[in-house]
């Protein structure tokens, strides 16, 4: 089996709870064990802000959440599952015991990941009965959000735990990487200690303070990194050569005495107040939890903006975004009721989130025009054009848009939208939609959209094949009932 139906975390500090999320939001039950007396609380807000993250990061129908459950023994918590995450603090004898302890209570195929940031999983899994089945599952926080994985093995690791760790993780938005080699901290945490070190010299040095470092990242190469990582962004810097001229040209700066990788910088009490009070500084009044808000934000937007990339195909993270949305959409989310033909089809239920706003908190004129678009999407999907019938050729294009503003969509606020059908025929839908306010019904905003049926390698409009038109005239016929809608038919500017 390729997909997780139940999971265990073990350990429920930011990581175990972030994976917890992670799990709960892509409709799988977790079974949690921490013995920590705040463990329900911490694990219950890291989740509360994965929820708010996902109410930004996607339009695709989640699954029904996941149940969680807090267990009293750790044997009850691995009872079933078919993959555990182990994310005890990071002390070898703790974690080894801990996973020797899950070895023993889980059912022998189950695939047990451990969230080590460093320890060679060989170490972990020393005293276990299966250790082919036990591998580092090294996640980045907050895991809820950033999809990747290192998945690493041990010397009793088999390839084909690897593999299904791998495949496993993709349904729930997830890209597991399968390193080569077994090595310390592996390689996400090899680079950050490298530049993590060399950071903490130019603080020693007096050479900048934190949040000038933080600029220089954030504003420069930590934004190439976002979307092309290392290798590739040096590659466009070699220019036409490509990366051997880039090699010739840049190599021999590595034997200049530019760094001090090699150096460790003496963390004494002066050292460590310069640096919790520059940073202090650098964040103001805002707490722990107003900046993983912020960071999830932002995260959100990124990956947005990268989800655009490459003709829509999606870029890096945005890539992984968009294969995890059309999972999604071919799941089709949780249960739900045909919608009442006999009324304008409610299709869409969402919230303003903090991505979607102006500077005056209000919701920005193209996000009306995502929302409508959403909605539309969603008629196609209830007549059956959905990713398969676009894959194979045909779908329907929007071809005008007519949208008035009527009211203000503002941070945080619940909206939905319906759809009223205008008319139809073999190639074209003419439909109203409108946005409203989900506590007062009112309508915020109105698009009247016209659409033409087309096949897509051909560049023309052609007939909608008989069983799109099936389920599409039915809707029509009980709309053509409905009275007109207030708006329809306007001109830009008539009263």
């Amino acid at each position: 089996m390729t997909s997780i139906t139940k999971a265990a975390c073990i350990g429920g500090g930011v990581i175990g709870g972030a994976w917890a999320a992670r799990f709960l939001l892509g409709g799988i039950d977790v079974a949690m064990y921490d013995p920590h007396p705040d463990a329900q609380r911490i694990v219950g807000e890291v989740i509360a802000n994965a929820e708010r993250a996902y109410a930004m990061l996607t339009m695709a129908p989640l699954p029904s959440k996941g149940q969680l459950t807090f267990c009293a023994t750790l044997e009850e918590a691995v009872d079933g599952a078919d993959w555990i995450q182990e994310s005890v603090p990071e002390r070898l004898d703790l974690k080894r015991g801990v996973l020797t302890q899950i070895d023993a209570a889980a059912h022998p195929e189950a695939l047990i990941g451990s969230s080590t940031s460093g320890i060679m999983p060989t170490e972990l899994q020393r005293d276990m009965k299966h250790p082919e089945r036990m591998f580092v599952a090294h996640p980045y926080n907050p895991v809820y959000l950033l999809p990747l994985a290192e998945l690493v093995g041990g010397e009793r690791t088999s390839k084909e735990t690897l593999e299904l760790a791998k495949a496993r993780l993709a349904p729930i938005g997830m890209k597991g990487v399968i390193l080569k080699k077994e090595i310390e901290a592996f390689v996400g945490d090899r680079l950050l200690e490298a530049v993590w070190r060399e950071g903490l010299w130019l603080i020693h040095d007096d050479i900048c303070d934190t949040e000038t470092l933080d600029d220089v990242i954030r504003y420069s190469f930590g934004m190439r990194w976002a979307q092309m990582g290392l290798f590739e962004t040096y590659r466009i810097a070699g220019g036409e050569a490509g990366m051997r001229h880039f090699l010739a040209q840049f190599g021999p700066c590595l034997s200049w005495p530019w760094t001090k990788l090699t150096d460790v910088v003496d963390l004494d009490d002066a050292l460590v107040d310069k640096i919790a009070g520059q940073s202090d500084a650098q964040s103001g009044a805002r707490g722990i939890r107003d900046l993983e808000r912020i960071r999830d934000e932002n995260l959100v937007g990124i990956m947005q903006a990268l989800k655009a990339g490459d003709g829509g195909k999606g870029w890096g993270a945005g890539k992984i975004l968009a294969e995890f949305e059309q999972h999604l959409w071919a799941k089709g989310g949780g249960a739900k009721a045909a919608p009442d033909i006999a009324a304008p089809l409610r299709l869409v239920d969402t919230r303003v989130s903090a991505a979607w706003v102006d500077y005056n908190g209000h919701m920005t004129e193209h996000r009306y025009l995502q929302v409508f678009g959403d909605t539309s999407d969603a008629l196609l999907r209830l007549i059956g054009v959905d990713f398969a019938y676009v894959e194979a050729g045909h779908s329907y294009y929007t071809v005008e848009t007519h949208i008035r503003h009527l009211g203000e969509a503002k941070l945080g606020q619940s909206l939905y939208a319906t759809l009223q059908i205008l008319s139809c025929d073999e190639k074209r839908i003419r439909f109203f939609s409108t946005i409203h306010d989900a506590a007062t019904g009112k309508a915020l905003a109105t698009a009247e959209q016209l659409m033409l049926h087309v096949d897509s390698k051909a560049g023309k409009s052609v007939s909608a094949p008989a069983d799109v038109l099936s389920r599409l005239t039915p809707i029509a016929q009980a709309h053509a009932e409905l009275p007109v809608p207030d708006g329809a038919g306007r001109s830009v500017g008539q009263r």
